[in-house]
């Protein structure tokens, strides 16, 4: 299958290309190239790749692929809130536009990466597919709207399937500092400390970044009528876990001591996840990665890698990496190229 993956130098997107690859699938890579040079340990080797910002996609792009998986994405809560209106630009408006064009080009299949915190302030009850959505930030939210988009584009000629990604952990040569595991266990090497600046009560459902980019590998080849206009949490009930729980992990695997100081008050996002559809519309697939893998495997690049405290800071930080490319002028303020 000829597959065109959106964000393919991301943190996500470097784990998924090699998976996809290895399947037997022809893959194909569109990136703005943001974080490519930001790697910890070898440069990873990226599949072909157009380097395009998605909000400049055409259809002549997208003609001859099979299928689209869009990851690309403005990727954390921060930089969303930080700017809303870019936000929706590119992760609700060029989004949907991209997936519309796909169908345009007669692409079969979008597999659209999104995200368990489209359930907010779900509590501490298992929430499936069909709960109530109650997202918190303009990433969670431009998310949502997304989905809804895909759901009036699918038909039986083109079938799309939103897979509701648990909070990701684990290494990638692209790495993220900015999402929980990973930054614990890097706050943790480098400091001593596991600090948690929440009262560690919210909880949380985690997935391996190897998980995730086996999950979306089944969906790409899973018959149409098995997921066709479905949205899927990816994950495992076994890693729903409090964020002083996670943290409890990345003490046991650093020695580090944990430091709960509640200085950033109670965070109501908090919601726990329920995996039975993802079991049941794709048996195949196994979400095994613990947390207790992951740090283990974290710690391990940190270490062999040399993490240094700069880079933890800056570097594999997306907040700070636009930062950067903003103040040094590659991107004008609406995240263009300048």
């Amino acid at each position: 299958m000829k597959v065109l993956l959106t964000g393919n130098q991301g943190y996500l997107g470097t784990v998924m290309a090699p998976v996809l690859a290895a399947a037997g699938h022809e893959v194909t890579g569109l990136d703005t190239g943001w974080f490519a040079d930001n790697v910890l340990g070898p440069r990873p080797v990226d599949p072909p790749t157009i380097q395009k910002d998605l909000r400049e996609v055409v259809v002549a792009d997208l003609e001859g692929f099979d299928a689209v998986i869009h990851l690309a994405a403005l990727s954390n809560d921060p930089l969303g809130s930080l700017a809303p209106e870019i936000t929706y630009d590119i992760n609700h408006h060029a989004s949907s536009r991209l997936a519309r064009l796909a169908k345009q080009a007669g692409v079969g299949r979008f597999l659209y990466s999104s995200t368990c915190s489209v359930y907010g302030a779900a509590g501490s009850g298992l929430v499936g597919e069909d709960a109530e959505l109650a997202p918190f930030t303009p990433y969670a939210v431009s998310k949502v709207r997304v989905e809804s988009d895909l759901l009036e584009l699918a038909d039986d000629s083109f079938t799309t399937v939103s897979l509701r990604n648990a909070t990701a952990f684990g290494f990638s040569p692209r790495l993220r500092a900015d999402i929980v595991l990973n930054n614990l266990i890097g706050y943790a090497l480098l400091t001593g400390e596991v600090l948690v600046k929440s009262d560690g009560t919210p909880w949380r459902p985690l997935a391996h970044a190897g998980d995730i980019a086996d999950v979306f590998a089944a969906a790409l080849v899973a018959p149409a009528e098995a997921v066709q206009g479905k949205a899927i949490n990816v994950g495992d009930e076994s890693n729903n876990v409090t964020v002083a729980e996670i943290a409890e992990a990345v003490a046991a695997e650093t020695g580090a001591t944990v430091r709960i100081t509640g200085e950033a008050g109670n965070d109501p996002r908090s919601y726990r996840v329920d995996f039975s559809l993802l079991r049941a519309t794709l048996p195949t697939v196994r979400v095994h990665r613990s947390i207790a893998d992951g740090a283990r495997e974290l710690a391990a690049a940190y270490r062999k890698y040399g993490m240094t405290q700069q880079a933890f800071d800056t570097t594999f930080v997306r907040l700070e990496r636009i930062k950067e490319l903003q103040a040094s002028g590659v991107l004008d303020t609406e995240l263009r190229a300048a």
